[in-house]
C-alpha cells in the first residue's frame, strides 16, 4: 500500500509511525516546575543524534488538556529554564515510568507521586532520577516549534551519570546490566534489549569476497 502523508490526518500518521518505527528508546525527562517541584514524563519520540557535540532530540507533544495552556509541563519547563535531564528506562522501573504518564494536575511532582528518588545534578539545577541506570544532564541546544503546539527539542549532553556497577575504568558499559526497554506498537507494548544478534560491518574487500561466493 502506498500512502501520501498529506492525505492522512495527524492521528492516523501517528498510528502508522508508532506501529512501524520500533522499538523506540524511551526518554524519561525530568524538569523543574515553576514552584521548584520535579516533573517527570516519558517520551518515545527520542534518540541520540550526534557525539560532537553530544546531542539528543526529543519530540514533545502539545497539551491535550482543556486548560487554556497549549504546551505540556515538560515543554513549558524546558522553554523556561533551558535545561532538562533524560533518564533512560530499565525493566525494573517500567511501572513507575508508565505512572509518570498519568495526567496529574499541573504542578504535581511525578517523582513524589510514583516513588522515584531524585538525584542532584552536577552542572544544572534540574535533578535526575537515581532509580535510572543512565541519566544525561542537558542544556537546550535548539527548541523548534512545530504545528499543533508540539516542539522538537535538541539537548546538548553536558554531564553523564552511569551507575557505578554498569561501567568500568575503561568506559566499557555492561549492556546486559542496563536492561533497558523500548517502546513498541499499540497501547502498552514494550520490549527489552535482552534478545540481540550480531551483524558486523564489512570492509569493501570483505563484501566483494562474500558477493563473489
Amino acid at each position: 500500500m502506498d500512502i501520501a502523508a498529506a492525505d492522512l490526518p495527524p492521528d492516523r500518521i501517528y498510528k502508522l509511525l508508532v506501529n512501524t518505527v520500533m522499538p523506540r528508546p524511551i526518554a524519561l525527562v525530568s524538569t523543574l516546575n515553576a514552584d521548584g517541584s520535579v516533573n517527570a514524563a516519558p517520551f518515545s519520540f527520542f534518540n541520540v543524534f550526534s557525539n560532537a557535540p553530544p546531542l539528543l532530540v526529543i519530540g514533545v507533544e502539545g497539551n491535550k488538556r482543556n486548560d487554556g495552556k497549549p504546551h505540556k509541563d515538560t515543554g513549558r519547563n524546558i522553554a523556561a529554564r533551558g535545561e532538562f535531564v533524560v533518564n533512560l528506562v530499565s525493566h525494573a522501573i517500567v511501572e513507575k515510568m508508565v505512572a509518570c504518564a498519568v495526567d496529574f494536575p499541573e504542578g504535581t511532582s511525578e517523582l513524589a507521586e510514583v516513588g522515584f528518588t531524585a538525584r542532584p545534578s552536577k552542572q544544572i539545577a534540574t535533578p535526575g532520577i537515581a532509580d535510572s541506570p543512565v541519566s544525561f544532564e542537558c542544556r537546550v541546544f535548539s527548541n523548534q516549534a512545530l504545528p499543533f503546539n508540539r516542539s522538537l527539542v535538541a539537548g546538548e549532553i553536558i554531564h553523564l551519570h552511569i551507575r557505578d556497577d554498569l561501567i568500568d575504568e575503561k568506559m566499557h558499559v555492561d549492556v546486559d546490566g542496563l536492561d533497558l526497554v523500548g517502546r513498541m506498537h499499540g497501547t502498552g507494548w514494550y520490549t527489552t534489549t535482552r534478545d540481540r544478534f550480531q551483524a558486523d560491518r564489512m570492509t569493501l574487500d570483505e563484501w566483494k569476497a562474500r558477493k563473489g561466493k
